[in-house]
Formats: structure tokens, C-alpha cells, sequence
């Protein structure tokens, strides 16, 4: 199967669920903090209600441990974030920074990200979508588990509003690559680096320990960067 060819049935998960130990500090949160934070996703919300106002709405896939988006929502309050993440841990960590910043205009989902995606977030509603440093699954029979996939670029189609924007990241070339590919075969999607290729890494995404730390030993680092048409 090509990497634009339509996929199989049934949908294939683009993750691994590897929960690990939450630390004393973050049990705490998930004990008392998860509902002041965390959607339900067996719910339909109303983001206007949930937010407590009418603001852009910008979707992270995946986001980790939290602390990117924990410094995009501070620099950002005229913007509201919707995290989505299937590591508690990452989870708890990230409520623990909101509660200690008091950052407001983030709410999370613990849960499946195309599965939301689908079900709970109104179509032409998100103003940007965020994928920073997927996994990779480099292994040539793992590549049907990545997320960027031409069945993926469709629901953003339908989420996004015009002038809308998907940003990815990612450390391996090789799929940096393969989502260019995959993304410039969308009719509806524009690359918005100006030769067509690979974007700048814009201010507003901050860089990771991780990514420092690749950068100091000359790892590269692809952002993509299109725009709904």
C-alpha cells in the first residue's frame, strides 16, 4: 500500500497506550483535579459553554507531558486549547501545570485523538490543529500505524475552518517526508512555507528539552505547515 492510497478497514490504532507510574504529585491531581480539567468522552459539550466564551478554537494531538501546551495557552489567553493525550501521567502533569500557572483556557481528553476528533468536535469549528513529534513508528511494517494518513487530512478538512491550519512536527526525516507527500495531495490543504516544502518553526511552538537536546547534537527538525483553502 502506497502512502496515499486508500487504507484498510478496520481503522488501525496510530498509538500505543503505555500508561506507566504517575508520581505521588500527579495521583493527586487525577484525585482531585481531573474533573476541573479533564471532558468526559462518553459526553457532547457545548466549547462555547465549557470555555466560558466564544474564542478560536486550536486541538492538540498528543501532547506529551504538557509543557508546550501549557506555554502556548499562557502566551496565548485570547486563544482556547483542547489537548488531547492517552498517557494519564502526561495528563496529570499537564493539570498540574495549569493549576500552579493558573492557566484557564485549557481543557484536555484522555483519550483516543481520531475518536474525538470524529465524535465530539463540531465540524469547521477548529482554528488549528497541532501535531508535535507523533510517533514515528519508523519501522517500515509499523508505517500503517502512523496517524498522517490520507483518511486523517479528511477529517481535518471537515474540523477545520477556512483559513484554518494544521501544524506538524517531527525529528525523523523520513516522515517528514511522507506527511508532506500525504498533505500535498489534499485539494483543500495549502503549504504556506514559501518553496513549498518545509516551514520555519514559528514562535509560538516552543522547543521541547527534547528538542533542544537534538538540536545540540545536530538532529534536524521538520514543521509542516498548511492552511485549509
Amino acid at each position: 500500500m502506497t502512502s496515499i492510497e486508500k487504507e484498510p478497514h478496520p481503522r488501525i490504532l496510530s498509538f500505543a497506550r503505555r500508561q506507566g507510574r504517575a508520581t505521588a504529585g500527579q495521583q493527586k491531581a487525577i484525585d482531585t483535579i481531573w474533573d476541573k480539567y479533564c471532558l468526559d468522552p462518553a459526553k457532547t459539550y457545548d466549547f462555547t459553554q465549557v470555555f466560558e466564551r466564544k474564542a478560536p478554537l486550536i486541538v492538540e494531538i498528543g501532547f506529551g507531558n504538557g509543557s508546550s501546551l501549557a506555554a502556548m495557552a499562557e502566551a496565548n489567553p485570547d486563544l482556547n486549547y483542547l489537548g488531547i493525550e492517552v498517557h494519564r501521567p502526561g495528563v496529570a502533569h499537564l493539570m498540574l501545570l495549569l493549576e500552579e500557572k493558573g492557566i484557564s483556557n485549557v481543557k484536555i481528553y484522555h483519550h483516543d485523538a481520531i475518536e474525538v476528533l470524529e465524535q465530539k468536535i463540531p465540524d469547521h469549528s477548529v482554528q488549528g490543529v497541532h501535531l508535535f513529534f507523533p510517533d514515528p513508528w519508523h519501522k517500515r511494517k509499523h508505517h500503517k500505524r502512523r496517524i498522517v494518513r490520507p483518511s486523517f487530512i479528511d477529517l481535518l478538512n471537515k474540523k477545520l475552518v477556512v483559513n484554518g491550519y494544521f501544524h506538524a512536527a517531527t525529528d525523523w526525516e523520513h516522515y517528514a517526508h511522507s506527511i508532506l507527500k500525504i498533505l500535498d495531495a489534499s485539494a483543500k490543504l495549502a503549504n504556506t512555507s514559501s518553496n513549498g516544502q518545509f516551514s520555519e518553526r514559528p514562535d509560538y511552538r516552543p522547543l521541547t528539552k527534547f528538542e533542544n537536546r537534538g538540536i545540540r547534537l545536530g538532529h534536524g527538525v521538520w514543521d509542516l505547515i498548511f492552511k485549509k483553502i
